[in-house]
């Protein structure tokens, strides 16, 4: 007998977010672990992303914002991984198609030299600021990249120019604070207990978004996410129920290219967070409908290690194909598109967004980092390590020992 049957869903009404989860699957042995679970992450030391950013900070980072705007043509944002991504997508999601938003540019987030050359020609004629962030202060990309634009920026402005054009997101215990504090560069901190890939809510992301985007309504929506605490578990427990199923691989589905780097944040914070001691869901994510003309057949008829979670928003256009709006064409294609899937025996998860706006993601955002953390310790697994990602680090600073 085939694990999926009838496809037959929860729907749970929120004010903001809507979140339709299949019977299908029997969770009924998870959720009786469910106060063990919460109870193991309230004991976690690495939680700081759960409490409140203090207003303060907030207002710091605002009234910096200005003055970048003031002194600055755009931010270049020197940072990978947790360092980047959470500000990068973003600032993608709500960037307009035409007109101009204040110019991020990021750097950092690879080591490739065409991109690196023509980034820094780019530059030459363009007044910017730069946004350093690495909680760590040692990542190698990180190093290597501001030692050549510290080069760089002594060549292109006066040494007391600097100050005002340098802001440093790090730890309070790192090297780059200390450097930080010899050359009296602006700093912001990354709290000891927030670790990169949970770090939406704090200066090393909200500051780069606060030259596009209302980060207030980010946080609230941020802070309001926790009301989704119950659903956040239902969704771990239906992961880890369907990789013991043998659906090793969650597909993210959006149905917007806006969402193409969103998709690359949930598939760090997925795979970094749980992918441990050989278990986890491996995260991927498909733009549709577009990628319906690539591997839609194998998802609809291929390996049935995939299972898949579509975000979808409810966009209002007034812009009509005959009697239906396109919103409304799309919108249908999307429930083609999970019946055909699920006819195809691919189990069909659905997160309904409102609207896009800062305060429905900042809600979105909490749910999965929230569900994430959940779901890492329904597998065993220490949510807030990366020991993998560490090994990579070591050998390479063997490897380069003698030219760094």
């Amino acid at each position: 007998m085939t694990f999926f049957k009838k496809f037959d869903t929860i729907k749970m009404v929120i004010k903001m977010l809507k979140f339709n989860f299949d019977k299908d699957v029997d969770i009924e042995s998870n959720l009786s672990r469910k106060d063990y679970i919460i109870n193991k992450f309230n004991t976690c030391e690495m939680i700081g992303w759960n409490n409140p950013i203090e207003d303060e900070i907030v207002e710091d980072i605002l009234k910096t914002s200005k003055k970048i705007k003031k002194n600055s043509e755009c931010l270049v944002v020197l940072g990978i991984g947790g360092s980047y991504l959470g500000s990068k997508s973003l600032n993608e999601l709500f960037k307009s198609y035409y007109t101009s938003n204040y110019e991020i540019v990021y750097l950092g987030n690879t080591l490739s030299t065409d991109y690196i050359n023509e980034t820094l020609d780019y530059l030459k004629d363009k007044d910017f600021t730069l946004n350093v962030i690495s909680k760590s202060g040692s990542t190698l990309e990180i190093k290597l990249l501001f030692d050549i634009m510290i080069k760089y920026m002594k060549n292109k402005y006066k040494k007391e120019e600097l100050k005002d054009r340098i802001i440093i997101t790090t730890s309070p215990n790192s090297k780059l604070h200390e450097m930080a504090k010899e050359n009296s560069y602006k700093t912001f901190f990354i709290p000891n207990n927030i670790g990169g890939r949970f770090s939406l809510i704090t200066p090393a992301h909200l500051l780069p978004l606060s030259l596009n985007i209302d980060i207030k309504e980010l946080i609230r929506g941020y802070n309001d996410g926790k009301k989704y605490k119950n659903q956040a578990y239902k969704y771990a427990c239906i992961r880890n129920k369907l990789f013991l199923e043998n659906k090793y691989i969650e597909n993210f589905c959006f149905y917007n290219d806006k969402f193409i780097y969103f998709g690359e944040f949930l598939k760090q914070l997925f795979a970094e967070t749980e992918g441990k001691d050989s278990t986890g869901v491996f995260p991927i994510y498909s733009i549709y409908t577009r990628d319906l003309h690539s591997i839609g057949q194998f998802i609809q008829e291929g390996n049935k290690i995939i299972f898949e979670t579509t975000i979808q928003v409810d966009y209002k256009t007034k812009y009509k194909y005959k009697d239906s709006t396109i919103n409304e064409i799309n919108d249908k294609i999307n429930q083609s598109v999970i019946k055909a899937h699920k006819n195809g025996n691919v189990y069909q998860n659905v997160i309904i967004l409102s609207k896009l706006n800062e305060y429905n993601i900042g809600e979105l955002v909490y749910f999965f980092m929230l569900s994430v953390s959940y779901s890492a310790l329904t597998f065993g697994v220490n949510p807030f390590n990366q020991d993998g990602v560490e090994e990579y680090k070591k050998i390479s600073k063997e490897k380069l020992e003698k030219i760094i």
